[in-house]
């Protein structure tokens, strides 16, 4: 028989376990306070890095994560640091357990109305009121920060992807620093890397948001991601000697503009009206340029002169081109998901040739640099209007990969081209710049040599960093012919659309503002004319 005392403090602990239990059922579930500076205090903190003074700092997601900019004055390096919150041991292990067991519960919301942000904090917040610890508001908006960072976004890559200033990221193998490519600072190294298996299982999750499956049989991918930005990614040693890698070329959130190349000195308003007024007048024309040297943006600038109403075919192997006329159809290439022979790759040439029979006035095409090139000139010599870009630094080259293999085509097709711009990436003083380095206009091939004919019309003085036009053209002449226009009425034109092209980036225009500025300019060229004249 049990004693008194046995039973009394069997009684009480029961009780006390009731107490408890009651308390549960009763207390009220947690519930997040707006966040707010004053009364949490700042969510991160930062006293720089021993040997680097701050040169610049901006917020990426405030008030979670900024970019400072350090620099080494012995070293003469600059660094890219992320900063994000700091958790303590206690957040870090609620973190975990978070972790733990989020996954369990997501996929029961599957089909929720809620966006996948207001799924997990309610979820995060769920769990973390079941674990009935004391925990204050501030340490959960950390580890809210950390659950969507990982969920949602590209977990350690996610300040960099939301970073507009950043034109490239790249991983060049475990435990080795990410590289950035930063419009106003160029090339940094950052404080981020990646070990080993954690590399290994972040290029898988790239590539799966790509759409796309990569393995040790098949350690190569190149794809889009939904944002847009382009990825190449390799998986494991098998290619790579250092490890997984990958490289993203973040995808701009607006498109590049003319006004943009009027600003950042890479064309001039003259250049500018000159193709405006090709483009109106359907004559092809080739970006040519070394990687990075601005090629697509020109190209993709220069296709908003073509016409509102006009129909356009654009072909790609990424999607990068953003334009803003409703009769467009884009399309991008797909690689064959199976080896077998039924599920065939669908490759540029192949979307080329579905092209021509869709009786476009424009075709743009992404890059030419195999048997695609063949198709585009002899759809150029059949009278379609094409605009593409490739690689190479000068007319002789442009020339001689067309001419050579894998391109092989006949130079009587190369004289149908009508322009060729040449781009390049140079250093002026400390800053790498973009330049049209000269314009090309193709008129013929000598009955004498057989060489091929050319104007060159502009070229870059890098001295004075100014454009010098040689005078006469022929395209313009051409267009004076084909118009019935006399030379009055020629300069007129390219005076109008000139000033049109210095109010945009007067003005500093938005895409959708330059859209409707041309739009208006082709409605009413006069009454367009007459609005920037009385600004």
């Amino acid at each position: 028989m049990e004693s008194k005392k046995g039973l009394k403090e069997k009684i009480e602990e029961e009780f006390n376990d009731l107490k408890s239990y009651l308390h549960i059922l009763t207390r009220e579930k947690l519930k997040l306070e707006p966040y707010s500076r004053e009364k949490f205090g700042n969510m991160v903190d930062f006293g720089g890095a021993e040997g680097f003074v701050q040169k610049d700092m901006y917020w990426v997601n405030e008030p979670y994560a900024f970019i400072s900019i350090l620099f080494n004055e012995e070293k003469n390096e600059y660094q890219y640091h992320v900063v994000e919150p700091q958790l303590t041991a206690f957040e870090r292990m609620v973190l975990e357990t978070v972790y733990e067991n989020i996954l369990d519960t997501l996929t029961i919301y599957e089909t929720s109305s809620q966006t996948k942000e207001e799924i997990i904090e309610n979820k995060t917040i769920e769990l973390i009121d079941s674990y009935s610890i004391e925990i204050d508001p501030k340490a959960i908006y950390k580890i809210l920060y950390y659950i969507k960072r990982d969920y949602i976004g590209y977990e350690r890559l996610d300040t960099l992807m939301k970073d507009p200033n950043i034109e490239d990221i790249s991983c060049d193998g475990s435990d080795i620093p990410i590289f950035v490519y930063h419009r106003k600072y160029h090339n940094l190294k950052t404080n981020i890397s990646f070990e080993a298996n954690r590399l290994d299982s972040f290029v898988v999750k790239l590539t799966q948001r790509c759409g796309k499956q990569i393995s040790i049989g098949e350690p190569l991918v190149n794809s889009t991601l939904p944002d847009g930005s382009r990825l190449n990614a390799s998986l494991g040693k098998e290619v790579t000697f250092r490890g997984s890698s990958f490289t993203i070329r973040k995808f701009r959130e607006h498109a590049f503009t003319p006004a943009d190349l009027i600003l950042n000195g890479t064309y001039s308003s003259e250049i500018l009206a000159y193709l405006w007024l090709a483009v109106e007048n359907s004559k092809s024309m080739i970006f040519a340029g070394a990687t990075a040297a601005g090629k697509t943006s020109s190209l993709n600038s220069v296709s908003l002169f073509i016409p509102p109403v006009a129909k356009i075919v654009s072909i790609e192997d990424t999607h990068e081109l953003m334009l803003h006329h409703t009769n467009w159809i884009g399309s991008v290439t797909r690689e064959s998901f199976t080896k077998a022979d039924t599920v065939c790759d669908i490759d540029m040439y192949e979307l080329l040739r579905q092209a021509l029979r869709q009786r476009p006035e424009y075709i743009i095409v992404g890059e030419i640099r195999g048997k695609e090139a063949m198709t585009l000139f002899q759809a150029i010599n059949t009278g379609h209007t094409t605009y593409s870009t490739m690689h190479a630094d000068s007319v002789d080259t442009v020339i001689s990969r067309l001419e050579g293999d894998p391109i092989n085509i006949p130079r009587v097709m190369i004289q149908a081209l009508d322009i060729l711009c040449i781009q390049k990436m140079i250093i002026r003083g400390d800053k790498r710049v973009r330049r049209l380095d000269s314009i090309v206009e193709f008129i013929g091939i000598d009955p004498k040599t057989q060489d091929l004919r050319f104007n060159e019309l502009y070229t870059w003085d890098p001295k004075n960093d100014i454009f010098r036009n040689s005078g006469k053209s022929f395209v313009l002449e051409d267009i004076m012919v084909s118009r019935n226009w006399d030379e009055k009425q020629l300069n007129t034109e390219l005076e109008n659309r000139k000033k049109v092209l210095e109010y945009m980036a007067e003005k500093e225009m938005d895409e959708y503002e330059i859209v409707a500025l041309i739009r208006s300019y082709y409605a009413d060229a006069g009454k367009t004319m007459k609005f920037i004249r009385n600004i």
